[in-house]
């Protein structure tokens, strides 16, 4: 069957990307061997907090001792091991080592508790977790004893001994420690030692690397997706390695460019649109810190002579107004990637002009398509890139069409934008339903974003078919906050919206629904959501009601609710390109 888009006229809200340079078909690991061989001494990661810098070839020794212990401790290709961590060393030689030897690497949000780290180890069947100690009020040691008390009488590194009720499948849990420092933890074992107990040239990593291929699965990233709670995107070696590298290729990477990351590794942004991008063109990786710090941010690319800085606008935001800010020389800056949500205007004129970033570019993309779809180059006019998301990726194609009836609009006119090629996902793990309503049977993935294309190819993202609450680049879907409230023995019904905010792009409301006779406040809700969902899903606005507003067939009316919030609150939608 002919596509109809791959034959539109010219004026038809559809574009492919260039075909050169051709696709890599290698894996992660064969394409990281292949760049040491070619420049071993230049630097790879500096990891400023924890005091580390590796080469390229002192990377790949670490890599592969990790590798080796992984394969030491039972763990074999195409099980799951989850990383529940902030940026650091361990983060970097944990995506390696297990693409080396095809393990599938689990993204665990650092900002999940306890409910969703249960759900995303069990819903992708995690064998093994690492995770940091603990970071600010997130107790990830407690959290997981919370979850498997079992740990208590378990012993550490002995494969299979875990057998946990809440997490049937997990088996190793390892905690990343500082140089053996900090008390041991019943049931689970340090980092380090698993680190130690690897060999860098053993024999069985070559054997495992050698049998992969690059359309086999290696990454979950959990997401809300299109619709629903979340679910795993399941990305391969093809995918991202691809897309970190084309993106690169926008930014114009060499081996001379220190990128400055403080974006999270757990998101795409980090660990594609940083570390890939970087391992594909021999650059070197800057982390500033384990979580963002805008101080820390600015003192790296001083120190360290970055000349690329990635960030979500409040990011930046926090960057160009510290209080110390005019103390850096940040005159080394040239590129970087501003995405996550979209960009206030008056904010990118401000790191062309203050930050020196006279090449930073803008993204867009979402997790299933590993992430960028578009994006602008260093040579797009600044117009262009504060009024568009740039233009269709190299070897990707785009259409936009009418959500109804299917077919491409025309140029200039709103629609839903799909997008086809190397970068969609394998699938949503264990869940082929949700994958056929996002994949289409020609292969399009249909993003529920609402877009429009001008004639030069440049698309703007205008809006959201689906009922996505974009809050500081973090994707919240309001049904699973509703399920969760649901739970709350005084809730009778509840309806989840973004509103407006100036900060974060939009923040969350509910409307509560109380059950009668039941006593309910703003802080029983607040109390209930603590320890159990992240900080940034707990709605910032609470209101308690008698009813929704609803359409006269029943159908509750979300806009509604959206519009009177604004009004009661007076909230207004923050200029943005």
């Amino acid at each position: 069957m002919t596509d109809p888009a791959s034959t539109a006229p010219s004026s038809a809200s559809h574009d492919q990307g260039a075909t050169n340079p051709p696709l890599l078909e290698q894996t992660i690991g064969d394409f990281f061997d292949a760049m040491v061989a070619r420049q071993p001494d230049r630097p790879a990661l500096v990891s400023r907090h924890q005091g580390l810098r590796y080469s390229y070839r002192e990377l790949q020794a670490q890599v592969d001792r990790l590798a080796s212990a992984l394969l030491g401790t039972g763990l074999r290709p195409g099980e799951r091991i989850g990383i529940w961590s902030h940026n650091n060393a361990e983060w970097v030689l944990m995506q390696l080592a297990t693409a080396k030897i095809g393990l599938i690497l689990v993204n665990i949000n650092p900002a999940y508790r306890t409910s969703e780290a249960e759900y995303a180890l069990n819903k992708v069947g995690c064998r093994a977790l690492v995770t940091m100690p603990g970071f600010k009020t997130s107790d990830y040691l407690a959290m997981l004893r919370e979850l498997a008390p079992e740990l208590a009488d378990s012993q550490p590194g002995e494969t299979g001994r875990l057998a946990a009720r809440r997490l049937p499948l997990l088996r190793q849990v390892y905690w990343i420690d500082v140089a053996g420092l900090g008390p041991e933890q019943a049931g689970m074992q340090r980092f380090s030692q698993l680190l130690a107990s690897g060999a860098a040239d053993d024999p069985r990593v070559a054997e495992m690397q050698h049998g992969l291929a690059s359309t086999d699965p290696i990454n979950i990233q959990f997401t809300s997706g299109t619709t629903g709670f979340p679910k795993g995107a399941t990305l391969t070696h093809r995918n991202i390695l691809n897309n970190g590298f084309f993106i690169g290729e926008c930014m114009k990477l060499t081996p001379e460019d220190r990128l400055c990351i403080p974006v999270p590794l757990y998101h795409c942004f980090g660990m594609v649109l940083g570390n890939l991008a970087c391992l594909t063109h021999g650059s070197a990786i800057v982390y500033p810190n384990d979580g963002f710090d805008a101080l820390a941010t600015l003192e790296a690319v001083q120190a360290e002579r970055c000349t690329g800085l990635h960030g979500v606008p409040t990011m930046f935001i926090a960057e160009l107004d510290h209080p110390r800010f005019a103390e850096f020389d940040l005159s080394t800056l040239r590129t970087g990637i501003m995405a996550g949500t979209a960009c206030p205007i008056e904010v990118m004129r401000r790191v062309v002009k203050d930050m020196h970033l006279s090449q930073i570019t803008i993204a867009y993309g979402m997790t299933e398509t590993s992430p960028v779809s578009c994006q602008s180059d260093t040579e797009t006019p600044l117009e262009r890139r504060v009024t568009t998301v740039g233009k269709v990726q190299p070897h990707l194609e785009i259409k936009i069409i009418d959500a109804d009836t299917g077919e491409t609009v025309p140029r200039g006119q709103t629609g839903e934008f799909c997008t086809r090629g190397y970068s969609v996902m394998h699938g949503y793990w264990g869940d082929e339903e949700k994958t056929r309503e996002a994949i289409d049977a020609e292969g399009w993935m249909h993003t529920g974003d609402l877009a429009t294309m001008d004639d030069q190819g440049y698309v703007n993202i205008v809006g959201r078919i689906k009922d996505m609450v974009i809050r500081g680049g973090e994707n919240i879907y309001p049904r699973e906050i509703e399920e969760f409230l649901y739970r709350h023995p005084g809730v009778q019904d509840v309806q989840v919206v973004g509103v407006p905010d100036e900060k974060y792009g939009e923040e969350l409301c509910a409307w509560i629904i109380a059950k009668p006779g039941a006593e309910l406040a703003e802080a029983d809700v607040r109390a209930f959501c603590k320890g159990q969902i992240a900080h940034y899903k707990v709605p910032r606005y609470i209101r308690f009601v008698e009813a929704f507003p609803m359409t006269v067939t029943g159908k509750i009316q979300k806009f509604a609710i959206r519009d009177e919030m604004k009004q009661l609150l007076g909230l207004k939608t923050s200029p943005t390109a």
